[in-house]
C-alpha cells in the first residue's frame, strides 16, 4: 500500500493483493518502523456512509464504507473519493484507488499492480 499526503489530501493506493485482503477480512495494515517509533496506515471497512480518516499518535486509519467495497476486488472500479468537512472551515480531500502500474518504466516491483487501461491501449496500436 502506498500513501500519499500533501497539505489536505491523502491518498492510498492499493495492490491486487491488497485490494483483495481489504474486501476478503474487512482490512488492511502497514507501517512504517522508525527507530524510536512505527507510523501505521491502514484501510477498514465501516458501518459509516463515504470514508472517514482518523488520526492518531501512530497513524492514519482510511475507513470506508463496507457497500462500496462489496465486489471491489474483481469490478472495474478504479477507486473512491471523498471530501470530508473537518469543522474549522477546510475539508480532507480522501482518495482510494487501486495501484496501476506506472506508465513509465520503474525499478519498483509492479508485478501485483493492476494493468494499465492506458498501456493496453498503446499496445493495440
Amino acid at each position: 500500500m502506498k500513501i500519499r499526503i500533501k497539505g489536505n489530501s491523502i491518498r492510498f493506493r492499493l495492490t491486487k493483493s491488497e485490494v483483495e485482503a481489504l474486501c476478503r477480512n474487512g482490512k488492511f495494515r502497514e507501517e512504517t518502523r522508525f527507530k524510536s517509533n512505527i507510523f501505521s496506515y491502514s484501510v477498514v471497512r465501516s458501518s459509516r456512509p463515504g470514508m472517514q480518516a482518523e488520526f492518531t499518535k501512530d497513524g492514519v486509519t482510511l475507513c470506508v464504507n463496507e457497500n462500496w467495497l462489496q465486489g471491489w476486488e474483481t469490478n472495474e472500479k478504479v477507486g473512491f473519493e471523498e471530501l470530508v468537512n473537518t469543522g474549522d472551515g477546510s475539508s480532507l480531500h480522501l482518495l482510494l484507488e487501486k495501484d496501476f502500474v506506472c506508465l513509465d518504466r520503474r525499478e519498483e516491483d509492479q508485478s501485483d499492480n493492476y494493468p494499465n487501461p492506458k498501456l493496453e491501449k498503446e499496445d493495440m496500436v
